[in-house]
C-alpha cells in the first residue's frame, strides 16, 4: 500500500501551480487562505469553491464523475477546481494528495470532495476535518464513523448491483457455466461489490461456478493479458464478470485473442463500453450513477459550505443495461462532453 506523502511551502505553491495549468478543471478565482484556516461557511452562491480530489483523475470513468461535478457546480455558482495525479492507468495517492495540499496552501475553498475507495488517502481526510473544512466523498460509501473527518457520502447500493449483475448474469447463461471474476484493486467498493455478487449467485443459480477474484490492472494491455491467462488456465470458462471501469474492453479483448466466446459483464456507461454493447460483443454493464455521483457531491458540498445538515448516506439508483436500454446513457456521455 502506497503511504501517503504532503508537500508545503514553495515546493507545494509550484505543484500548484503545474496543476492548475492542466488536466480538466474549472477556472477560478479567489483569495488565499492557509491550509490550517477553518473555511468560511458560504452567505452567497458567489463565494462558493469547492476542491475535487481524485487520484487517476484522467482514466475516463473519473472524467465522467468530474463531468457531474462541474457541471453541477456551473448551475451552484461555484467555482470548482480538480486535483489528483495526471494519469489513466497509475492509481497514485501520494501524489494527488500533494496536489490537493497545494491547491490549498493556495486558495480558499469551502468544501473538499476527495475519492476514497482506498484507506491510503483517509488520513488525507482526517487533515480536512482537523482543518475544519466539510469533506464529502462519492463511489464508495464507508460506514459512518469509520473515516474521521468525512461528513457525507453518495453512490449507488453497492450489494444492489452486485445483486443485480449476478441475476443477469445467471439467467442469461441458463443456470451453469463458469464466470471469471476480476477487480481493478481489493478496495472496499469492488470487494463488496464482487461478494454480494457471489452471494446472490450462490443463492438463486447454484450450478454456476465463479473463480477466485483476481486482480485486473489497470493498464489495458496488462489488463487483457491478464484475462487472457485466465482463460488458458481455465478452459471451463463462459462469462465474465469485471467490477472494474475498463472490464468490458478488458474482456472482449481476451474474447478475441483467445478464440472463446464470453457472456461479457462490466461496469460503467463509458463511450467505448456502451459501443461494445451496442454492437453486441459485450453482454451489459452495470450503470453505476456515475455523472450523477459527481453532481450530487458537488450538492452536497453547496449544503455543507451554507451550514446545513446533510444525510451521510446518499444513495443513488443504478441498474444493468443491455442492448436495449442504451439510449439514454449516450445522451448522458453527450450532455457531460466525454
Amino acid at each position: 500500500m502506497m503511504t501517503r506523502s504532503r508537500f508545503s511551502g514553495r515546493g507545494a505553491r509550484a505543484l500548484g501551480a503545474a496543476f492548475i495549468c492542466t488536466g480538466l478543471l474549472a477556472t477560478s478565482h479567489g483569495g488565499n487562505v492557509a491550509a490550517s484556516s477553518r473555511p468560511a461557511t458560504a452567505s452567497s452562491a458567489a463565494s462558493l469553491n469547492f476542491l475535487w480530489v481524485q487520484p487517476l483523475r484522467n482514466h475516463p470513468v473519473h472524467r465522467l464523475m468530474q463531468a457531474g461535478f462541474l457541471n453541477e457546480c456551473a448551475k451552484l455558482g461555484a467555482k470548482c477546481d480538480i486535483a489528483g495525479n495526471p494519469s489513466a492507468t497509475v492509481y497514485d495517492v501520494p501524489a494527488s494528495v500533494a496536489l490537493a495540499n497545494a491547491a490549498l496552501a493556495g486558495k480558499h475553498y469551502n468544501c473538499v470532495a476527495v475519492y476514497d475507495p482506498d484507506p491510503s488517502i483517509n488520513p488525507f481526510i482526517k487533515q480536512l476535518g482537523k482543518q475544519g473544512y466539510p469533506v464529502v466523498t462519492w463511489h464508495v460509501l464507508p460506514k459512518q464513523g469509520t473515516v474521521p473527518g468525512l461528513d457525507a457520502a453518495t453512490g449507488e447500493n453497492i450489494t444492489q448491483v452486485g445483486n443485480a449483475a449476478a441475476l443477469a448474469m445467471g439467467k442469461k447463461l441458463g443456470g451453469h457455466g463458469t464466470i471469471a471474476l476480476t477487480q481493478g484493486s481489493f478496495n472496499l467498493t469492488e470487494n463488496a461489490m464482487a461478494a454480494s455478487f457471489r452471494a446472490t449467485m450462490k443463492a438463486h443459480y447454484p450450478g454456476i461456478k465463479i473463480l477466485a477474484s483476481q486482480l485486473e490492472n489497470f493498464e489495458p494491455s496488462a489488463a487483457v493479458a491478464k484475462a487472457v491467462s485466465i482463460l488458458q488456465g481455465n478452459p471451463s470458462v463462459t462469462a465474465a464478470f469485471s467490477t472494474t471501469g475498463n472490464g468490458a474492453q478488458t474482456w472482449y479483448g481476451a474474447e478475441q485473442q483467445s478464440g472463446r466466446s464470453l457472456v461479457i459483464v462490466g461496469m460503467d456507461y463509458i463511450r467505448q463500453n456502451l459501443d461494445l454493447v451496442k454492437a453486441g460483443k459485450v453482454y451489459g454493464l452495470a450503470a453505476q450513477p456515475l455523472y450523477t455521483e459527481g453532481s450530487k457531491a458537488a450538492d452536497l458540498c453547496g449544503g455543507l459550505a451554507a451550514g446545513k445538515k446533510v444525510p451521510y448516506y446518499n444513495y443513488l439508483d443504478a441498474k444493468i443495461i443491455t442492448k436495449n436500454d442504451l439510449a439514454p446513457y449516450y445522451g448522458y456521455l453527450k450532455a457531460a462532453g466525454v
